[in-house]
């Protein structure tokens, strides 16, 4: 009472002084509260909560069951009774909430690990379209590649379009490069490019990932059960941090727009860097010592393909088609095919390099390589199997609708003789114009739309020299000499 009389502490609290003399002695007015038993208002559930409510919990052990699905079908059977309202959920989450947590089944446990330093890292691939990235205004369809270290958490990121072979090796062997070291044992979920199915023994590793594996000073590899997401939780959780961080990020930016892909990929390896690698700075440098070195080269980043060019100027690679140019017809080229392009060498050198066909799409037929033979068989190309592929964009398959309507039968030839046009000039120039006569609505054919791109040359007659008569000049000197 620091001082005072019993009396003046009293009066400084605002209480008599018998009320002091109790609590000093006795127990506080808080301790001497006793739990409450007891309800404040009558329980809603009361009546079927036993014969309704318990028994669809009891057969309910994965926890699926809720309450708004419960209070329907209470009020299904409730003809007579005053219906349970939407107010009552509430009170009825409570309740199944507190069964479960006393009478309810047992919860599967997980258990916190403990990862030594330089021992694991664990990859995989996230599909990223919800974030919304567009492209030069286009649509972006993309996946990220994450690789973690499980100690530090250090976390590498890499654009990829599929979980092929090509990409896995790609992103892993960024990661590494780019950290400098290799853990011991890499952990991934069932990937089909890593993995595949044996008979016997479940999935194993394919020979191309082992080998990967095996160049890496024999790094092991882990791999989780079949739809057990949670045992390869490092990385599934790092998917999620990255990407809510890559969100904010973009809504700070104000804008999901990015002229190339490699301005969203340094955004989004920027936003990692700073939202996460920096805040673990301090147990990276820890875990670098017990990583293990790098050896001198990287294993090529992409699969081999010797096929024969057929007599459609076309290549298989993969099961899908590509056009290569004519001239390589019946001979045989190797062709690379990695995460994002595809490069076709002859004699060992690069003849061709284009994108890498996803998704449905099937078949990539440049026209610059047949366009040659196809004027001269303009024929073929009614029934051309590849047909589809012969426009570059939307204006030129405008202006083939365009040119039938106008030219009928003869639509094939002209436009043709646009698609040459185009090869052997500009593309971008040549559809210019055809934006220019579509726009202006009248008839055009060929003729026309060379006159906008290529100009005829102004012809310069051929005058023959001038010789003048040198004689009359040395009769006029002699004539005025005299």
């Amino acid at each position: 009472m620091d001082g005072k009389t019993q009396e003046a502490a009293a009066a400084a609290a605002g209480m008599c002084e018998r009320s002091a003399r109790n609590w000093q002695e006795g127990p506080l007015p808080s301790e001497s509260r006793g739990e409450r038993v007891w309800r404040t208002r009558k329980d809603p559930f009361e009546e079927v909560w036993a014969s309704q409510v318990e028994p669809l919990l009891v057969v309910d052990t994965e926890r699926v069951l809720e309450a708004t699905t419960i209070l329907e079908v209470l009020n299904k059977t409730r003809a007579e009774a005053p219906a349970f309202g939407a107010g009552q959920i509430r009170t009825l989450q409570r309740r199944m909430r507190s069964w479960r947590a006393l009478q309810g089944p047992a919860r599967e446990v997980y258990f916190e690990q403990v990862h030594p330093p330089g021992r694991e890292g664990a990859l995989d691939f996230t599909n990223c379209n919800d974030l919304g990235v567009t492209i030069a205004g286009e649509a972006f369809p993309h996946l990220l590649f994450e690789f973690v270290l499980s100690c530090s958490t250090w976390t590498w990121i890499d654009l990829a379009f599929g979980e092929t072979f090509e990409a896995l090796v790609a992103g892993f062997q960024g990661a590494l490069w780019d950290l400098g070291g290799c853990p011991k044992v890499v952990r991934t979920d069932n990937l089909s490019a890593a993995t595949h199915e044996l008979k016997e023994a479940g999935r194993g590793l394919t020979q191309r990932f082992a080998d990967v594996l095996a160049h890496y000073d024999d790094m092991k590899s882990t791999r989780i059960q079949p739809g057990k997401s949670n045992e390869n939780g490092g990385v599934e959780q790092r998917h999620r941090r990255t990407k809510s961080a890559l969100r904010q990020a973009l809504v700070l930016r104000g804008s999901a727009e990015f002229e190339s892909q490699a301005a969203y990929l340094a955004f989004a390896r920027a936003v990692v860097a700073e939202t996460h690698n920096a805040k673990i700075a301090e147990r990276l440098a820890e875990e670098r010592p017990h990583l293990v070195p790098l050896p001198a080269t990287k294993v090529p980043e992409y699969t081999t393909w010797t096929p024969t060019v057929r007599c459609w100027s076309t290549i298989r690679v993969n099961n899908r088609t590509y056009s290569v140019p004519s001239r390589l017809i019946g001979h045989e080229v190797e062709v690379r095919q990695y995460a994002n392009h595809v490069e076709v060498r002859f004699e060992q050198k690069l003849v061709e390099t284009m994108p890498r066909l996803r998704g449905e799409r099937t078949a990539r037929i440049d026209y610059r390589h047949i366009i040659w033979s196809l004027v001269r068989k303009p024929g073929a190309f009614a029934r051309y199997r590849f047909r589809e592929e012969l426009f570059p964009s939307l204006a030129f398959r405008q202006t083939y609708d365009a040119l039938v309507k106008t030219h009928g039968d003869r639509a094939d030839v002209e436009y043709l003789r646009i698609l040459h046009l185009a090869a052997s000039t500009l593309e971008c120039s040549v559809e210019a114009a055809l934006v220019a006569v579509l726009a202006a609505g009248a008839r055009f054919d060929y003729a026309s739309v060379k006159a906008k791109v290529k100009p005829e040359t102004p012809s310069i007659p051929d005058m023959p020299p001038l010789c003048p008569d040198l004689a009359s000049y040395d009769k006029l000197l002699v004539g005025g000499a005299a």
